[in-house]
Parts: C-alpha cells; sequence; structure tokens
C-alpha cells in the first residue's frame, strides 16, 4: 500500500498538518498522521520512520517550528522522498524554521517548502506528484484539478475585469 506520512513536531502544528491532509484527500492519496519530535521523542522518530518505510510509505511530510530539526532526522532515516515545512511562530516568525529546514548538508535532502499553511498545501502536492510518476490515475487527477485551477481564475477575473479598447 502506497501512502505518505505527515509528522508533526507537535500537536501545536495540527492546522498546519490539515491543510496538507486536504490536498492529499482531493486526490485519494492515502496518509498517516502523527506527532513525533525529533527532540522530545526522538526513538518514537526512529521507530516510526522505519515501520512506515517498511509498509510503503512513498513521502514523508515533516512538519516542525522553532529548531525544525524533524525534517532532517527523518532524512536522516530514509531515502524516501522528505519534505519539510517550516511552521510559523516563534520569536523570528518562522524565519529560524525555514533555516533550519533548508540548511541540510550535502547527501542528506530535504525539499523545503513556505513557513506555515501554504507550504503545507503545496508539500502534499509535490509528495502527490511524486506518488503520479507511477500512477496514471493520479496524474490526471493533478493534470484536472490545474486546468479547474486555471479555469478559475478566468472565472473570477471575468466577474471583475475591465479591458480598455483600443481607439481607431
Amino acid at each position: 500500500m502506497k501512502f505518505v506520512s505527515i509528522i508533526m513536531g507537535s500537536g501545536s502544528d495540527l492546522d498546519i498538518a490539515n491543510e496538507a491532509a486536504k490536498v492529499l484527500e482531493i486526490f485519494g492519496v492515502k496518509y498517516e498522521m502523527i506527532v513525533s519530535s525529533a527532540h522530545r521523542s526522538p526513538q518514537r522518530t526512529h521507530d516510526y520512520v522505519v515501520a512506515a518505510q517498511n509498509k510503503g510509505c512513498e513521502a514523508f511530510i515533516c512538519i516542525a517550528g522553532m529548531a525544525a530539526h524533524l525534517a532532517g532526522v527523518v532524512a536522516s532515516l530514509t531515502t524516501k522522498p522528505v519534505l519539510g515545512v517550516p511552521a510559523g511562530g516563534g520569536a523570528l516568525g518562522g524565519v529560524d524554521s525555514l533555516y533550519s529546514t533548508v540548511q541540510m548538508p550535502g547527501g542528506i535532502p530535504v525539499a523545503t517548502f513556505a513557513v506555515g499553511k501554504a507550504g503545507a498545501k503545496n508539500a502534499a502536492y509535490f509528495a502527490s506528484q511524486i506518488l503520479s510518476l507511477s500512477n496514471e490515475e493520479l496524474a490526471l487527477k493533478i493534470k484536472n484539478d490545474r486546468a479547474n485551477m486555471a479555469k478559475k481564475v478566468c472565472e473570477d477575473s471575468s466577474k471583475i475585469e475591465i479591458i480598455l479598447k483600443e481607439d481607431k
């Protein structure tokens, strides 16, 4: 069974994680969601990543704030794609989390997304795109979603647009 894992460093990250879950649900991608801290429960994190890989996890979305080492720790435990989402908050408003997530040593990559809910949403889209490489039905769902987004932009514009006509 192929699925995506969403790991939060803290229960306070649930609102952000739910944005990723919504996207995965739209595409029918199975997922697990847990709280596990790189610092407060390192053995739980290790055990979970190993078990998730063994039962078919294809990508890990890791959401953490402050020191935000969760994505890096998970990346050190797996060769599956790790998608890091820095959480906001803290004294630096998420910039500290962003730097902690993006600054990985060569050879242990973490694909890093925007801070907060937008980052979680894009991480889920990206995870879905990864799974779509071997799933044509999922690839079509993603393509149709893109077309629907473009259509919505045109519909929104048609309600407000003002276009000047050239004088002849």
